[in-house]
């Protein structure tokens, strides 16, 4: 049996999310007596694929292209069910990032395989996996085997840890020819905030609502997000109105999170909002309104007004902390 990790970088950075899902393939792999391999591809990569023995993976595959330098959908899910098919890999593990939810079902169409999306458990089975998943915008976990000779399996970051241990990984080049027809979508730009963790992988999330009444008032996020290195996060009604970027929104159509502190700010906590965030370890909600929905899914709630307690929960961390 063998199993096929793709491991996402940008600017050749190795993302944290990717060394999760190598640990969590290569727990599973010595359950069932699995090889791990990891597919690394890029441009200008190579020099990262021996870390990833640290996490687990046994060999690393490396597609290192100029012409991949930027992320191209078509062309990097070509690229992995190239690899997994010339490997003969059983199953294909991705982390539940932006990628992965983009590559993820193009390659399970190429490979013929059934996919198991946004898992946040894995266990062996009688020689096979039971993957536990939310559904119904988190009220509910399903467990499932996927019955497909080849599978796939996405794995939600922040969930599973990435312990590292002592392991190396031989490092060899994949042989995939891409044409230019496979590059018939590729990224031409990506805004990243400076300094900031983004909030799928962040340890700790401090996110603002419609409470905060103009997109000025953001600044007190941004600053209690400093303090606790923290990634910004928005509701949507925030981005719809234009006050925050897009990829800030946490949610049921924005992205999800798990970190280990979410910090809700002037969100009401409308169950969209919740599917986005109600996997996080710790919840501490701050909302004027002591009958908003989110203090029932916060472990510790705040009730007053976010522009008196910001600043003072911020002040007060800053001499806490000694930042």
């Amino acid at each position: 049996m063998k199993f096929l990790v793709f491991v996402e970088q940008r600017d050749t950075v190795i993302k944290k999310s990717s060394c999760e899902t190598v640990r969590a393939a290569r727990n599973l792999a010595d359950v069932l007596g699995a090889e791990c391999i990891a597919v690394l591809i890029g441009s200008g990569v190579e020099a990262g694929a021996p870390g990833l023995g640290q996490y687990g993976a046994s060999r690393v595959l490396v597609l290192d292209d100029p012409a991949l330098a930027k992320h191209s959908s078509t062309a990097y899910a070509r690229a992995i069910a190239s690899v997994a098919a010339a490997e003969a890999a059983d199953i294909v593990f991705l982390p539940a990032s932006q990628m992965g939810k983009d590559l993820a079902p193009r390659v399970a169409v190429k490979l013929h395989a059934g996919l198991a999306a946004d898992c946040i458990a894995l266990r062996a089975d009688n020689g096979t996996i039971i993957a536990t998943r939310p559904v119904y915008a988190g009220k509910a976990l399903l467990d499932v085997r996927v019955t497909s000779p080849v599978k796939v399996f996405t794995l939600r970051p922040n969930v599973f840890p990435a312990t590292v241990a002592q392991g190396t990984a031989t490092v060899q080049k994949a042989d995939v020819a891409l044409s230019p027809d496979d590059f018939g979508a590729v990224v031409t730009n990506v805004d990243v905030a400076v300094g900031r963790p983004d909030v799928t992988e962040a340890d700790i999330v401090v996110s603002g609502g419609r409470g905060m009444k103009a997109p000025e008032h953001f600044a007190l996020i941004e600053a209690l997000a400093e303090v606790l290195r923290a990634g910004v996060g928005a509701s949507r009604a925030v981005v719809d109105a234009g006050w925050r970027p897009h990829d800030e929104q946490v949610g049921q159509t924005g992205k999800t999170v798990s970190p280990a502190l979410y910090i809700a700010c002037g969100i009401s906590g409308a169950v969209q909002h919740l599917a986005g965030m109600s996997s996080s370890k710790y919840i501490v909600a701050i909302n004027k309104d002591k009958d908003a929905p989110i203090f029932q899914a916060a472990d510790y709630g705040i009730v007053g007004d976010v522009f008196e307690i910001l600043p003072e929960l911020t002040a007060q961390l800053k001499q806490t902390l000694g930042t």
